[in-house]
């Protein structure tokens, strides 16, 4: 079907202005089309494959962006940023400033999932991402709107001791200090789990399904919750990196 004067290019065209994108080459609207709709809308015609375009794309707009804004930093703190800017976190939030979730055609069984939201937006942001790449094969598109966001984020990070990454920073400073890795343990909060609401007294839902503690040498150093296991480890890591490393 044409996107040529139908509803959806016009959402699509707002989605654009929003991005920032004005004069010069224009985005190839059937494939920005595509990169907004979810595998459960079509299991053929969907996202999926630009966004394994667009993964790629994010990390060397990130990596370009960074060389250029703090070329007297060592690589390794580069790499440590870099990899705070494009983690599923960030992508979700930078998706969620420009209201991506209007936009993306989802099922409403899929829409309903409010755990995987910021799944759903952090691939439909790198699908977006490899759209706008593959309409020009350059990142004419990509880096103008992105930069700013990349360029808030890294100021951010910046002021963070564990540049975004606590559960690497904690593992750096166990290995240093005792030579051994600090242990996690994940559990599953319930409402019916007395226990565990006991134990880790927060509102129950979705968005803090899992729970997890850091262990090291038989001390547990902290707890932290979120909706995936990975980041109820970072919360837990937070913790304890924060109550054992003293701010600069």
């Amino acid at each position: 079907m044409s996107l040529s004067y139908s509803h959806r290019r016009r959402q699509l065209e707002k989605l654009v202005a929003k991005l920032g994108i004005s004069g010069g080459a224009e985005p190839q609207w059937q494939m920005l089309d595509l990169a907004l709709t979810h595998p459960t809308i079509s299991p053929d015609a969907n996202y999926e494959e630009l966004e394994f375009v667009g993964d790629a794309v994010v990390r060397l707009a990130a990596a370009e962006f960074l060389l250029n804004r703090y070329p007297q930093r060592k690589l390794g703190e580069l790499a440590a940023i870099r990899s705070a800017l494009v983690s599923d976190r960030t992508l979700a939030k930078i998706a969620a400033g420009y209201g991506l979730d209007r936009y993306l055609l989802v099922s409403p069984s899929a829409e309903g999932d409010k755990v995987g939201s910021a799944s759903r937006l952090a691939d439909a942001l790198e699908a977006v991402v490899g759209a706008l790449y593959l309409s020009t094969h350059t990142l004419e598109l990509v880096r103008p709107w992105l930069d700013e966001d990349f360029q808030r984020l890294a100021a951010e990070l910046e002021k963070d001791p564990a540049l975004g990454n606590y559960k690497h920073a904690l593992q750096e400073w166990t290995q240093a200090r005792y030579k051994v890795l600090p242990e996690y343990r994940v559990m599953e909060s319930k409402r019916e789990d007395k226990s565990v609401v006991a134990a880790h007294p927060f509102p129950h839902n979705m968005r803090d399904r899992f729970i997890a503690e850091v262990w090291l040498r038989g001390e547990k150093l902290g707890t932290g919750r979120g909706a995936t296991k990975k980041d109820a480890q970072q919360a837990a890591a937070k913790q304890a990196f924060l109550s054992l490393v003293p701010s600069p």
